[in-house]
């Protein structure tokens, strides 16, 4: 489960990781140095609140990347998965399969949770800015989804 002393923090370098995207491209954080990151974990692919999220983005994806930053969603859902619900619903954003969950036990994305009164393991909806050095500039957890690209805009907006 999480263990939030081993979470990274504002300041902290991000840890670094490689993972499949939607088309099985290796994708790493290294990969975007020199570019903000916007890093947010979600459940599942296909479920109100995690469409809704990636839809929120995609939506505000212009302003996002006019402010230097890039959006990259982690959840355990497949490559093939990620493929049909970037198709589906036309997202512009880049998907990363964590399907061992090990990108988000390094974030502290992975934990305890209530779902229909009863505690289960699972994806903790969070959201990591990451500053063009690798750092973490600005960390969201427990999401609520409605507002939250907002949030991180305005976050983003202050830290550059």
């Amino acid at each position: 489960m999480s263990n939030d002393s081993s979470c990274p923090s504002p300041g902290e370098r991000a840890p670094d990781f490689r993972l499949p995207d939607k088309d099985g491209t290796e994708t790493s954080l290294g990969d975007y140095r020199g570019k903000w990151i916007v890093l947010y974990f979600y459940p599942k692919d296909n479920t109100s609140a995690c469409t809704m999220e990636a839809l929120d983005f995609t939506a505000r994806i212009r302003d996002l990347t006019r402010m230097g930053a890039v959006v990259l969603g982690i959840s355990p859902d497949s490559p093939e998965s990620h493929c049909r619900f970037s198709d589906k619903h036309a997202l512009d954003l880049t998907l990363l399969s964590d399907s061992q969950r090990e990108v988000a036990k390094l974030y502290g994305a992975w934990g305890k949770k209530t779902m229909y009164g009863k505690e289960v393991a699972g994806i903790l909806r969070s959201t990591f800015l990451i500053d063009p050095n690798g750092n973490i500039g600005h960390v969201w957890r427990k999401v609520k989804v409605p507002g939250h690209v907002e949030e991180v805009i305005l976050k983003l907006g202050e830290l550059r």
